[in-house]
């Protein structure tokens, strides 16, 4: 038996559950619109996933960070900065530096894709394993954020002036925009959707 059937609803503010008569209708305790399920749930996680899908591009493309050594500046994309990572025999911190910034948001980009889409064609999932992806991704999100916090550190501890001097470039600003955009689309996206599919079959 879920919810949905009893027109029980949580209020996403108080976390009042209440019986939603019909729709649209109000928590009783601080009277904010409730639904049995986000209308909008699917059009914003597509929204948020197809914009850091675009942002991808130029936060692998541009520039990261700007290392500048006297008359010698060196501009870095995330991968070239793993692979001067490992050229510097500093390989464990190139694979945490390669997971956090690049698999991790992969691997998210084309979760949420995946579920998004089978939740909107109503195909056949296994639930449980669905839900502890989306789990997983939600989880995941905030690693991705690693790169920022070696940019502002290094820009922070590397003051010597004229000698060597690090700032961010483009690619840092698309980097982060794909970052909050991808944990966006996974707090938007209704995991119960997934759960609703496979009571269809059920309930018909």
């Amino acid at each position: 038996m879920q919810a949905i059937e009893q027109r029980l609803s949580r209020c996403h503010t108080c976390g009042k559950l209440a019986q939603v008569s019909q729709e649209p209708s109000v928590c009783p305790r601080c009277y904010t619109q409730l639904h049995l399920r986000d209308p909008y749930a699917l059009s914003r996680a597509w929204a948020f996933t197809l914009t850091a899908l675009v942002a991808f591009i130029p936060a692998n493309l541009l520039p990261i960070m700007t290392v500048a050594k006297l008359d010698n500046v060196i501009p870095s994309t995330i991968m070239a900065g793993v692979i001067d990572l490992a050229k510097n025999d500093m390989l464990p911190i190139a694979i945490v530096v390669f997971l956090a910034s690049i698999a991790v948001p992969v691997f998210k980009l084309i979760g949420i894709i995946y579920l998004l889409y089978t939740v909107q064609k109503g195909r056949a999932i296994n639930a449980a394993q669905a839900t502890r992806m989306y789990r997983f991704i939600d989880f995941i999100g905030r690693w991705s954020m690693l790169d920022l916090f070696v940019i502002a550190i290094l820009a922070t501890l590397v003051s010597f002036g004229k000698v060597a001097s690090i700032e961010a470039n483009p690619g840092a600003s698309a980097f982060a925009a794909v970052v909050v955009l991808t944990l966006l689309a996974a707090k938007s996206f209704d995991p119960r959707l997934i759960w609703d599919l496979q009571e269809k079959p059920h309930n018909e």
